[in-house]
């Protein structure tokens, strides 16, 4: 920690369907490591991690599928039903993914390493030691209708799912960088090129927070 040529760690969150997962490919493709925190969320409650055992032994062994992992759907009626289940989820399974994804971002080569987090804005939680954070933004309405056209999910639907995250201000808030995802895929892709670039002068010139 605090060592200069560690990389430097980029999180990178945004709205639902804004297109974060196509931007973290993209920079993939540039030879970056992204750490991703839906796959670190479930690596942390596999079997025999302490997380899974503190889940089994808050929720009990109805929320337990038949090979020993986590009954999600089930867990998710439990917490989706009651605020107070969803919070003592959260204090659980997040501390446990914010500690794995430090972890993996100080073991990162190269001039940094993105930190793909949805729910940035929403947590609450100490993201300090991240150097930049970069919004892929896009309008609500924008938002609506790749919804709509993808899942089969229904106008209701897609709106709850919006207004369930932070509000789009309070993302934007929080950005170091913000990148316009409203046009097509070729203009994220040029416009994730050169934040790629301003990426690599950035980490050239500026020390990882400690």
């Amino acid at each position: 920690m605090g060592d200069a040529a560690a990389p430097l760690r980029v999180g990178l969150t945004g709205g639902i369907a804004s297109g974060k997962s196509a931007a973290c490919s993209r920079l993939a493709a540039h030879g970056i490591v992204v750490v991703d925190a839906d796959v670190v969320a479930r690596e942390v409650v596999a079997p025999g991690e302490p997380a899974h055992d503190a889940v089994v032994a808050r929720f009990g062994p109805d929320v337990v599928a038949a090979d020993g992992s986590l009954d999600r759907a089930a867990l998710r009626t439990r917490v989706f039903a009651d605020p107070a289940e969803r919070r003592a989820l959260e204090a659980i399974v997040h501390p446990a993914v914010r500690e794995r994804m430090r972890r993996q971002a100080d073991a990162a080569t190269g001039p940094y390493v993105v930190l793909a987090i949805p729910l940035l804005a929403e947590s609450g939680a100490d993201y300090g030691w991240l150097d930049v954070v970069v919004v892929i933004d896009v309008p609500e309405a924008v938002q609506l209708s790749r919804l709509l056209a993808r899942d089969g999910n229904t106008e209701a639907l897609a709106r709850a799912m919006i207004a369930a995250q932070a509000p789009r201000e309070r993302r934007l808030a929080i950005a170091d960088e913000v990148i316009d995802n409203g046009g097509s895929l070729h203009d994220l892709h040029a416009a994730i090129d050169a934040l790629h670039q301003r990426l690599l002068q950035r980490a050239a010139t500026h020390p990882p927070a400690p």
